[in-house]
């Protein structure tokens, strides 16, 4: 299983602020698919995903026990 940790509005458009799927041995890419497939108010490409406190490409297979965190974008001053 592959531990979701989502963030700042994420978690409101999701309504949890983790979950887990079953999606080791899938690429991050699909990961991100399988997010907006089913909450369709992430707009593509509006977050990072991190696997293992570390930015993930798109081509990064998942493992067993991995946590990604949907990270939105941050803005400053």
């Amino acid at each position: 299983m592959i531990n979701l940790r989502y963030f700042a509005g994420l978690k409101e458009q999701t309504g949890v602020s983790e979950e887990q799927v079953d999606m080791a041995g899938h690429t991050v890419e699909e990961l991100w698919q399988w997010a907006t497939e089913k909450y369709p108010d992430f707009q593509s490409g509006a977050a990072r995903l991190a696997v293992n406190e570390e930015y993930a490409l798109p081509t990064d297979v998942l493992e067993s026990g991995d946590i990604v965190a949907f990270i939105p974008p941050v803005s400053g001053g």
